[in-house]
């Protein structure tokens, strides 16, 4: 089965900025990295989303341009919590906060957020429900975190090397399962 992994465009949030489940625009024009992006997507497929807007306006373009066969939007697949840190500047981030996340931000929960390993159980957990049983090639219309999660999960990568993923904004990565 064929999985395509999208990863939304550019957002507003200047660079430097921690967001996950915080629901920030789009960069404006985008118009053009949707037509790129569905030209690489298959006609007849099941089309999945983060319910984050920066995820949803492209899946309502996809949705109204290639016709999926179902769409459905899934908490599971939000960006990771970063409770606390939401909208906060890395670099204000307190170090004895920030330092045992980077040395491990697999198990280390952010405060009032989450840890990789959560993120990775709950998208496990989505996929076993929607993505593992189907026969139509499947897109999922999600952030970067998710896509190194089920990255992870279809190449048996460890969890603490899930960054040696690169997912650049508005990249489809194409897997088989």
């Amino acid at each position: 089965m064929e999985i395509y992994l999208v990863r939304h465009t550019e957002t507003t949030c200047a660079k430097g900025i921690c967001y996950g489940q915080t629901d920030v625009d789009l960069a404006i024009p985008f118009e053009e990295i949707f037509k790129d992006i569905v030209s690489q997507l298959p006609p007849e497929a099941l089309l999945f989303s983060s319910p984050l807007k920066r995820c949803t306006l492209l899946s309502q373009y996809i949705q109204n341009t290639v016709k999926p066969l179902s769409f459905v939007m899934d908490d599971r697949l939000m960006e990771m919590n970063f409770g606390d840190w939401e909208l906060k500047n890395w670099d204000a981030i307190p170090a004895e906060e920030l330092n045992p996340w980077m040395e491990d931000f697999v198990t280390t929960q952010v405060p009032n957020g989450e840890s990789f390993t959560t993120l990775h159980e709950r998208v496990g957990a989505f996929l076993q429900d929607y993505v593992f049983n189907q026969t139509a090639p499947v897109v999922i219309v999600s952030h970067a975190g998710v896509i190194r999660s089920i990255l992870c999960h279809q190449s048996g990568l460890p969890l603490k090397d899930a960054f040696t993923n690169k997912v650049a904004f508005g990249q489809v990565i194409k897997i088989v399962i």
